[in-house]
């Protein structure tokens, strides 16, 4: 008898845990496009709005602040070749992108050389790259935070959409 009720309660503890950890994650989203035969992809958390707005959650940041681009840990990207976003070349290999604050409140995208830490942890001295973000208003605002690459051109377009923010970076195969 005594077996059976620390049977149970060992389950659930486990299962209090678990809901406990899955009430604190945020869902995690992908988004691929091939390229010369190779693979460009992004992989990221999603968090709501939930009633606040990106004004409220975004405006906080300073000038030179970066946000980690969703939620939980850092945003991912990752390309099999290398990428030109204008004059500046993001080596093929596996990068934590983030989003940085301009001192007029514009927002350039950061390629880090870390990634998988949790994403306040935002280490700049590991930014190798930088490159401007061009900023529109979604036809609907985004509930929660979506990334989105599709081909243009030779090349594709990154699309960052949260509430009525929408910024993108265009980039091309090289």
């Amino acid at each position: 008898m005594k077996k059976l009720a620390l049977g149970m309660l060992s389950v659930l503890m486990v299962a209090c845990f678990a809901a406990v950890a899955m009430a604190q994650g945020n869902p995690r989203g992908t988004s691929t496009i091939t390229l010369k035969g190779k693979t460009v992809s992004v992989e990221y958390g999603r968090p709501s709005l939930k009633g606040r707005t990106t004004d409220e959650l975004l405006g906080k940041l300073k000038p030179g602040a970066a946000w980690r681009l969703g939620a939980d840990t850092s945003t991912t990207f990752k390309s099999a070749v290398d990428l030109a976003f204008g004059d500046v070349t993001v080596p093929a290999g596996e990068y934590s992108i983030w989003m940085e604050r301009e001192s007029d409140n514009s927002w350039k995208l950061v390629f880090n050389k870390k990634h998988g830490q949790w994403g306040t942890q935002h280490d700049a001295s590991q930014d190798f790259a930088s490159v401007p973000l061009v900023e529109s208003t979604p036809a609907a605002p985004a509930e929660m935070v979506t990334l989105t690459l599709t081909k243009a051109e030779g090349g594709g377009t990154l699309v960052i959409q949260w509430g009525t923010l929408e910024a993108t970076a265009s980039f091309k195969a090289k």
